[in-house]
């Protein structure tokens, strides 16, 4: 079905979704075309699950059945399915009732809801992924209220609808059970459909990295080429399930050693996973045969796609459309592939030769096959082991969004580093590393400045500053460059977290030392002076030195530096283990060593005395992960024999700050403060007036919301806009006076001139008509007629600080909160702060004093300060609107006067546009194709 062949229908209802078991399915409204697919799932239905639906015996639909439950108005009767390829596997719709219980039309807010879903598709959590989303649609047609009648037996049934996190009422009568749900989003429910999510989307990553077999489709048979490649790395990693090639003019049993098959389908076993190697062209077919045989995920190393113009970012897309309509994950287009160096799986699914990366505690996620190699090169060369490792390429279906899923409940994983071209969804990002930075470090190298090929997404509008400054508040180590990835990387792996900025300097140079020192001043470190223990210090020197200062309470980290011996290769072992002896003495602080030319004393310190340390105890993942325990507990040395070192002290120093900003910021979370509840603030009509507002504007368009209704829309948030009235004449404006009260101001609102005093568009304090008219008069005189100054009239507020307060969804970032001074010098000077949303009560406080100019609100030079809490309740109730309605795509408070007791808000410029199809505030959906 689609909008052309019946303009009623939603095509933004449409969603991927991936289930509990981690495969995937599609949610799509039910249409009259649907008739003979939904015979064919009622057939395939059991008797029980029938009487369940229906309350008796029913073993057919009749033709007024089929009608009813085909044909729906998708306003007071609804139908969705969730479906994979053509078949369905479960349905669910609504019917809207009056108080009566008889159907009605609005606006009567209730309605009666009823699933059915395939036995052999239970306990996927296709009912609970089909009832978010059915959910979402009833509020979206102004219903409030589910009602549903199931029986006492149909446990399973019930479950879903008390499991949800809606406040529900709950009574039995008449021999069933009576639900009735308010569909109002809570805390609760936000948090049920979170952790769902998380839950469905590490569990289809899983499946992706330790399947029990795994077949390489396109082996040639002269064991050249990608495929034979991925064969021979995979036989060669010790890989523990089984092991297939595919070559569909294969004439032996054997490739490579590896069992051969002309087919997927030939092989006769399950395939958990599918390596494809075959031209771009082919790629469809070996699609089309994994699906058919039930495989669960692909790996495509296959290029051709969104890396190569248009018509391959459309094949990109086709292939999205397949894998997914088999229920199946993507790693791919263009991937390098996987690598999993757990011992019970010792998967190498990837274009790296054996031997294949060491087990080790750090993850790596990267888009670009290019870069994941010079990384896991560089982890290798440092003695650096992987968990896990990921390219997924074009990143047309798995993104770092899933990986990061994974990776939060993996105990495997205790540090985890991506390399990013774009951020995809960049609300959904954010959550997602504020929430696993809680527990375990994420460092960030993110490429693509400009749209990279292969990805179709808008540059930033903010600086590449204010971007790494919005990461950082979300928990994410940000950093420049993939060599300062690895860096940040190795001491966070093996090294605990500083308690503080306080860095201890020592080594056997006095030059090296001084460098040291001032690259912890240009990190802002606190470093105490360096102790040189002269060219002639032995390992015996360094390693009482070492242990004095870890023992010390005086610093947070120590940075030892070391350059050549006449004997440096004798002496290099010797210093590693004396420099492990002492950290073993005094173990609880990080400690970096800054070595030239000395290679051996690299290897020394990166190389482990014994097996790998068993992952550290960590709290559960839904207990509080910043308590002092908890903290102590995820940043626990994960390898004590291996401390990290650098060839350059600007290195080191910068991978240590890293780790103490980050230390800092998890201290923090243990304060993080609130989103507050604001009981005045009217969230329903403000959608009902933004659906209004957008009822006749196209997809893709932005309105610009009149002043009246902009004032309206803030209003209902708290936020009151002084009015305006128009004054195209003299008599006008002096009317305008008499309405709103003298003193007033006079002000021109052409775009050229607003907000800009500066060039003389402003006439303030005006006590009579007398001055009014004659402001008017030196106004249209001096910069043009009152058709073009688009003059108003404006009461007079008291005097104060003039500020502006914004927010706007940034591609890179977001929702973003903004605050600044008005005036030309702060737009000069860039002193303009942000915050993500939805911000906290903190965060509002931290933004206005983290300007240069903050002073100048807290009583500079002997001046009044200003009402800051009133301005902190402004930014505060800006942001749950921006949050609780993703249509409000750019609002501009400017400007706000804050005075010593309350805030005027002077003008107000609000965009709206239609939600985009993938957001993280309605159900959970993958990303459309």
């Amino acid at each position: 079905m689609t909008i052309e062949s019946d303009p009623s229908y939603p095509a933004h209802w449409e969603a991927d979704v991936v289930l509990r078991d981690g495969g995937t399915a599609r949610i799509r409204p039910i249409t009259t075309e649907d008739a003979g697919r939904l015979v064919s799932f009622y057939e395939q239905v059991s008797d029980e699950s029938k009487y369940y639906r229906f309350f008796a015996p029913y073993p057919r639909l009749s033709d007024r059945d089929v009608h009813r439950f085909t044909h729906h108005d998708y306003v007071d009767r609804v139908g969705l399915a969730a479906t994979i390829g053509e078949e369905f596997i479960g349905t669910v719709r609504y019917d809207r009732i009056g108080p009566d219980g008889r159907p009605a039309s609005a606006p009567a807010d209730e309605a009666e809801v009823a699933f059915l879903v395939q036995d052999a598709h239970q306990g996927r959590g296709v009912a609970s992924a089909l009832l978010e989303h059915i959910g979402a649609v009833a509020r979206e047609r102004g219903i409030r209220r589910f009602a549903a009648e199931v029986l006492p037996a149909n446990t399973k049934m019930i479950k879903v609808f008390t499991d949800v996190g809606y406040e529900q009422k709950r009574s039995f009568e008449d021999g069933s059970v009576h639900l009735t749900l308010d569909l109002e989003p809570t805390a609760e429910s936000l948090a049920v459909q979170r952790a769902r999510e998380q839950r469905a989307e590490a569990r289809s990553v899983q499946r992706l990295l330790a399947p029990g077999s795994v077949a390489v489709v396109g082996v040639s048979r002269s064991g050249a080429g990608v495929g034979a490649a991925a064969l021979r790395n995979l036989r060669d990693s010790g890989f523990h399930g089984h092991l297939y090639a595919v070559n569909e003019a294969v004439t032996r049993d054997l490739l490579d050693g590896v069992r051969a098959y002309r087919s997927v389908e030939a092989v006769g076993a399950p395939v958990d996973l599918a390596v494809i190697a075959v031209p771009a062209d082919r790629v469809p077919d070996a699609v089309a045969a994994c699906g058919e045989h039930g495989v669960q995920g692909l790996v495509v190393l296959s290029a051709g796609y969104g890396d190569s113009g248009p018509a391959g970012l459309a094949r990109q897309r086709e292939l999205l459309r397949q894998v997914r309509s088999y229920g199946m994950r993507l790693i791919g287009p263009n991937a390098y592939g996987v690598i999993n160096t757990a011992p019970e799986v010792e998967l190498n699914a990837s274009l790296t030769p054996a031997p294949m990366p060491t087990r080790g505690r750090t993850g790596l996620f990267t888009q670009s096959g290019a870069i994941g190699i010079a990384l896991l090169s560089a982890l290798l060369r440092r003695g650096e082991g992987l968990s896990s490792f990921v390219s997924a390429g074009n990143r047309a279906d798995v993104s770092g969004n899933d990986i990061l899923q994974y990776w939060y409940e993996d105990e495997a994983t205790d540090v985890a580093l991506l390399y990013l071209e774009t951020l995809g969804n960049p609300r959904k990002f954010t959550r997602l590393a504020r929430r696993t930075a809680a527990v375990k470090p994420v460092v960030v190298a993110k490429g693509g400045r400009h749209t990279p090929a292969g990805h179709v997404v808008p540059g930033t509008r903010l600086s590449e500053d204010t971007v790494s400054a919005l990461l950082r508040q979300a928990g994410v180590i940000r950093v420049d460059t993939v060599t300062e990835l690895v860096d940040v990387g190795l001491l966070l792996a093996s090294q605990p977290l500083p308690a503080g900025p306080r860095i201890a300097i020592l080594g056997n140079s006095e030059s090296l030392g001084v460098l040291t020192y001032d690259a912890c001043l240009t990190q802002g470190l606190r470093p105490l002076p360096p102790l040189d223990l002269t060219t002639a210090a032995s390992p015996a020197d360094f390693r009482t030195a070492l242990a004095a200062a870890l023992a010390s309470d005086d610093c947070d980290a120590v940075v030892v530096t070391a350059i050549p011996w006449v004997s440096e290769h004798a002496l290099a072992d010797d210093l590693a283990d004396a420099l492990r002896e002492a950290v073993a003495e005094a173990p609880g602080k990080p400690v970096a060593v800054v070595h030239v030319e000395l290679a051996e004393l690299v290897q020394a310190l990166s190389a482990t005395r014994g097996p790998a340390a068993a992952a550290p105890d960590r709290p559960a993942a839904d207990s509080s992960p910043w308590t002092p325990a908890a903290l102590a507990a995820t940043t626990a040395t994960a390898d004590p024999d291996r401390i990290p070192s650098y060839p350059a002290a600007e290195r080191a120093v910068k991978a240590v700050a890293e780790a103490v900003r980050y230390g800092q910021w998890r201290r923090a979370l243990a304060d993080a403060g609130q989103v507050p509840e604001y009981e005045d603030i009217d969230e329903a009509g403000a959608a009902a007036q933004l659906a209004g507002l957008l009822a006749d504007v196209d997809g893709g368009a932005v309105l610009k919301l009149s002043d009246w209704d902009a004032r309206e829309l803030l209003a209902r948030y708290g936020i009151r806009v002084l009015p305006t009235l128009p004054a195209p004449s003299a008599d006008a404006a002096v009317r305008a006076a008499v309405v709103l009260g003298y003193p007033v101001a006079l002000k021109t609102t052409a775009p050229h001139l607003r907000h800009r005093a500066d060039l003389g568009g402003v006439r303030l304090d005006l006590t009579n008509e007398a001055e009014l008219r004659r402001s008017y008069e030196e106004l249209t005189d001096a910069l043009g007629k009152p058709a073009e100054l688009q003059p108003v009239v404006q009461a007079m507020v008291p005097r104060g600080v003039d500020t502006v307060v914004r927010s706007v969804i940034d591609p890179a970032a977001g929702a973003v909160l903004s605050f600044g001074l008005a005036g030309v010098a702060s737009e000069l000077l860039g002193d303009t702060a942000h915050r993500l949303v939805p911000a906290t009560d903190r965060d509002a406080a931290g933004l206005i004093r983290s300007i240069r100019a903050a002073p100048l609100l807290f009583g500079w030079r002997g001046s009044d300060p200003v009402d800051t809490p009133a301005l902190e309740e402004v930014l505060l109730r800006l942001s749950r609107l921006v949050d609780d309605h993703p249509e409000v795509i750019g609002v501009s408070l400017e400007p706000v006067v804050v005075a010593a007791e309350g805030i005027s808000v002077l003008s107000a410029t609000v965009r709206v546009a239609h939600p985009p199809a993938r957001g993280d505030l309605g159900p959970r959906t993958l990303p459309s194709y």
